[in-house]
């Protein structure tokens, strides 16, 4: 379980000889061409996942993605024109719910199938704990050759999530499209998930064929807003620019996709698209992300291709969470799973959705979403802001801007903003009660810490946070 290096995978002459191809291979048309190669299947392909040896995971994480601005998710702007197309042949989670609003704290409970408080990565400063047993590792262990390539420093080696990788690092940032730096302009100093999809492209280049393998690719386009001249189709207010950032980020993933098409490799891999968190517009005040659990900041996307196509898609009406993502991933492989978990597989979901029947029932199913308000202020004690979500309801508590606590009961069923807890106390009292329950949660190891430096904290207040 323990950390690997930052290293390159691969010799810095051979990526720097394809920088200038891939710079002019994303600069010369905005049209996505990505075509679709694979046969169709069903059930019996599904099921049989389990027994193959050769299938490959590329693993696509959209930072700051909100399902409810994608045109896959029925938003009226065309957003994602390609992940649209992707769903149509795959599996879409129509319910899906991430387990933070703030980065490190989603993607420790992603990784570690536990919710926040049962990972304990809660804090600015705190990092999984090598006793976790990631996914990386049990695919390491099975054969697999892992490669985690990442733009958000939340999810850097350093707290923890390295474990299990190979190689893990930061792609450096290459050329830089010239009509996405006048866009924006602060965008040479951090790169752009262009260089993180070059060295994706020359990975698989490389290995694609040759070996069996997990690739995690952490987007963080999206986060800053990114998008240039072709993608600016709806408007220049904030909200309009993240929709336009949606529209490059699509487009550039689209580019993955076509060049896997070309190499022959999407009839052997599981594409996973989903994010670590949304966005909010002020709906209810709120701006950005990492401030409270409402739906803007919680509401994501899940989005699995599979080695084959759908004939018409599969779309999973049912609640789920990222807790329950690589529950279900490594069911479908055959893989171990990972010795305790929050999260549980739905496998059976889509093998019985699939064959046209009900989903299994399952017994006080609830999703759980948490942030402590205080997690970016050292030696302060926790302010939870937590929401579980049932049936066609959402509780929600936490504080307000003048830091007076406040809770909620809201429809999942409609985008309505109204407080329902008047019209629904039982349902109100019982959401409540699982809140209570959540919060007496404890970690299941010993909490890590990890002391930033000065350059380290730099890093991550040019994210746009608040750090001491």
């Amino acid at each position: 379980m323990g950390n690997k290096s930052s290293g390159r995978v691969w010799p810095l002459s051979l990526i720097a000889a394809a920088a200038i191809g891939i710079y002019l291979y994303f600069s010369v048309d905005f049209t996505s061409k990505a075509s679709d190669t694979r046969a169709t299947g069903g059930v019996e392909d599904l099921a049989a996942l389990a027994d193959q040896d050769d299938t490959n995971v590329l693993f696509i994480l959209v930072d700051t993605l909100r399902a409810e601005r994608m045109s896959a998710y029925g938003y009226e702007r065309d957003t994602t024109p390609f992940l649209s197309k992707l769903a149509a042949t795959g599996i879409r989670f129509d319910h899906h719910i991430a387990q933070s609003s703030w980065t490190k704290s989603s993607m420790a409970s992603l990784w570690t199938s536990l919710n926040p408080i049962r990972s304990g990565v809660t804090k600015f400063n705190h990092a999984i704990s090598p006793e976790a047993t990631m996914p990386a590792e049990i695919m390491s262990e099975a054969g697999f050759k892992t490669v985690g390539l990442y733009r958000n420093g939340w999810v850097h080696g350093y707290f923890g999530f390295d474990q299990g990788f190979d190689k893990y690092y930061r792609p450096m940032g290459n050329l830089i499209n010239k009509a996405v730096q006048q866009m924006r302009p602060n965008v040479q100093a951090h790169g752009s998930d262009e260089s993180l999809i070059g060295d994706a492209i020359e990975f698989l280049r490389i290995h694609g064929k040759s070996s069996r393998w997990f690739l995690y690719m952490h987007m963080m386009d999206l986060h800053e807003y990114t998008y240039d001249e072709e993608s600016a189709l709806f408007g220049n207010t904030v909200s309009d620019l993240y929709d336009n950032s949606i529209l490059r980020t699509d487009w550039i993933i689209s580019k993955l996709y076509e060049f896997m098409t070309e190499r022959g490799l999407l009839e052997n891999t599981i594409v996973v698209v989903l994010s670590d968190h949304g966005e909010a517009f002020g709906e209810r005040g709120f701006e950005g992300h990492a401030r409270e659990v409402f739906p803007e900041t919680t509401e994501t996307p899940l989005i699995i291709s599979l080695p084959f196509s759908l004939a018409s898609g599969l779309v999973i009406e049912g609640r789920t969470a990222n807790v329950d993502v690589w529950p279900t991933l490594l069911e479908l492989l055959g893989l171990p799973t990972q010795p305790e978990t929050d999260g549980i597989s739905r496998r059976d979901e889509i093998l019985s959705a699939l064959a046209g029947g009900a989903s299994p029932e399952r017994e006080d199913e609830h999703s759980v979403a948490f942030l402590d308000e205080n997690w970016g202020r050292p030696g302060t004690g926790p302010k939870p802001a937590i929401s579980v979500a049932e049936g066609s309801h959402r509780y929600v508590s936490g504080r307000d801007h003048a830091g007076r606590p406040f809770e909620v009961l809201l429809s999942t069923e409609s985008d309505t903003l109204v407080d329902q807890s008047t019209e629904f106390p039982e349902v109100t009292l019982r959401l409540r009660g699982r809140a209570a329950d959540a919060l007496k949660e404890k970690a299941v190891w010993e909490p890590e810490t990890f002391d930033l430096d000065e350059i380290q904290l730099d890093q991550l207040r040019a994210l746009g946070y608040e750090l001491p």
